[in-house]
């Protein structure tokens, strides 16, 4: 608990106001001395001061006040030439976890009447309009990119974005280069950018908590996100209508890939990329023959398999899909157990769907068919490494609906939480060895040692992240004006609260995880 404080404080001290403070000046009185290394010891003999000093005196940043730190201030006081702490620049620029950054919309009468029109005439439409421009603001820093993509987006949360002339909450798509292809239409290399409102969150935090998790325990394929405070202004209306805090999405697709292929994650950004969902039925993975299988061409229909990778091959592509399937559902026991190591990172799907369960994802998968990516990272119709890609999980957390097996999101067995109709997690745990790291993972992630999904460090994330937008959450929509500590209203099991350690959700899902054998 005491790490989570320490390590939010110091990002914000040291990337927010780095020109006002001196590198290792723990005490605050404007220089590096002798002082500040009596003051890390105290610290480290029991001392408790106020959390700045606790701050400041991470001097390495690494999350703990350690011996570390003195060795490090006793280099910046003897040589004084560490260097300042260099801007931020790219992704973590605009997913800066420090900041709460603002985007402010401005669209012509004629477009967004246009925007009404088409939702109109299909309340799924994905066809964009024309914003006028787009103010990014980090820090005080604004970027302004005019002339970008506005869409709406979202499945069961579509709504009509005005009613009588009030704006309502919904999810929008930003694509900055939709009509103008170069540099200057872009943030820090950012093109597309998903901006979703809290619909049955009135914790404003289970999407946030569940791609953070992820990536704190190395499941890399999670999208980045964080918070942003939102405006638009349609031309005419008198002031900006302010929608208060959204949360900021990457955008799954080919930049997507490329920054994880950049980083040694992805093997190649070149592949083949599945958007995969319940629509015109369940995304199970059997059945290819039957298989709603199309492309992205940029119509309003919707499939359950839809290719995103530009400049693929259609049928190429599909080839490829029914073959894995194929393979997923016919194989023998031998056989597959062989295959699925030659085509999967076999550990980074256990961590995944650990980390799905223990959030309790039931609109999934293995329940429901639905929100996922399939990635395979090369074109060739047997040579590939395939990968899931998580996506969309509001639904967690507490907020619990009888789907596929599970009918308790906190309390299901978590060896027991999918169909047995639907394949790919069902036969890898069906392995002795796969089960036992299956299992050694979801105890991993709520052993307090951890500071992971355990109840301590999961209230300590939350507080953080309530601080940084309690005060930004009331909205010129009078809708979702505050923060509350329950599920989403629709659930069956409505008891379940996240602060609250009085049917408390991460007490729950650990007593069921902790009733596993240990491997």
């Amino acid at each position: 608990m005491k790490r989570i404080s320490i390590a939010f404080l110091t990002a914000c001290l040291w990337t927010a106001t780095a020109t006002a403070l001196t590198r290792g000046d723990v005490n605050g009185d404007g220089e590096a001395s002798v002082a500040d290394i009596t003051q890390v010891v105290n610290i480290l003999g029991g001392e408790r001061p106020g959390d700045d000093i606790m701050a400041r005196a991470d001097v390495n940043g690494d999350g703990e006040v350690s011996i570390a730190d003195v060795t490090l201030l006793v280099s910046i006081i003897m040589d004084n030439d560490t260097p300042e702490p260099q801007p931020l620049t790219g992704y973590d620029y605009v997913w800066d976890p420090t900041v709460l950054p603002e985007i402010h919309l401005l669209v012509s009468r004629q477009e967004w009447n246009r925007l009404l029109a088409m939702y109109d005439a299909n309340a799924y439409t994905r066809q964009y309009v024309a914003a006028s421009q787009m103010t990014f603001v980090h820090d005080g820093e604004r970027t302004v990119v005019d002339s970008i993509g506005l869409r709406l987006k979202g499945n069961t949360s579509r709504r009509r974005p005005e009613v009588n002339g009030h704006k309502q909450h919904v999810h929008f798509g930003l694509n900055l280069r939709k009509w103008v292809k170069d540099a200057a239409h872009e943030v820090q290399g950012v093109r597309k950018l998903h901006l979703k409102w809290f619909k049955d969150d009135p914790m404003y935090v289970r999407e946030m908590y569940c791609y953070n998790l992820m990536r704190d325990y190395g499941v890399w394929t999670a999208p980045r996100d964080h918070y942003c405070r939102l405006w638009l202004q349609v031309q005419g209306d008198a002031k900006e209508t302010y929608y208060g805090v959204y949360e900021m999405i990457e955008h799954v697709d080919d930049r997507y890939l490329k920054q994880r292929k950049d980083s040694t994650m992805f093997g190649s950004d070149k592949g083949n990329l599945w958007k995969c969902k319940y629509v015109n039925g369940m995304a199970t993975l059997t059945n290819p023959d039957r298989a709603d299988m199309w492309w992205d061409d940029n119509s309003d229909d919707r499939h359950t398999y839809e290719l995103k990778t530009e400049n693929a091959s259609f049928d190429d592509a599909r080839a490829q899909l029914v073959d894995f399937m194929l393979k997923l559902n016919g194989k023998g026991r031998d056989s597959f157990y062989k295959w699925i190591q030659q085509v999967c990172d076999v550990d980074l799907l256990l961590k995944t769907y650990a980390v799905n369960v223990a959030v309790g994802m039931w609109d999934d998968y293995w329940n429901n068919g639905n929100n996922f990516y399939l990635y395979f990272d090369s074109t060739d119709l047997y040579d590939y490494h395939f990968y899931l890609i998580p996506y969309d999980y509001d639904n967690t957390l507490g907020t619990s609906l009888q789907c596929g097996n599970q009918s308790d999101a906190g309390r299901q067995d978590p060896l027991n939480w999918g169909r047995d109709d639907i394949p790919l997690i069902k036969r890898i745990l069906e392995f002795d060895d796969f089960r036992a790291k299956y299992v050694t993972y979801l105890k991993e992630l709520v052993n307090p040692a951890n500071g992971l999904l355990h109840v301590d460090a999961s209230q300590a994330r939350i507080r953080a992240w309530h601080e940084l937008i309690a005060p930004y959450v009331a909205n010129d929509t009078g809708q979702d004006m505050e923060i509350k500590d329950e599920p989403a209203p629709w659930g069956n099991h409505s008891e379940y609260r996240l602060l609250d350690n009085n049917n408390n959700f991460f007490i729950r899902k650990r007593e069921s995880i902790n009733r596993l054998s240990t491997p």
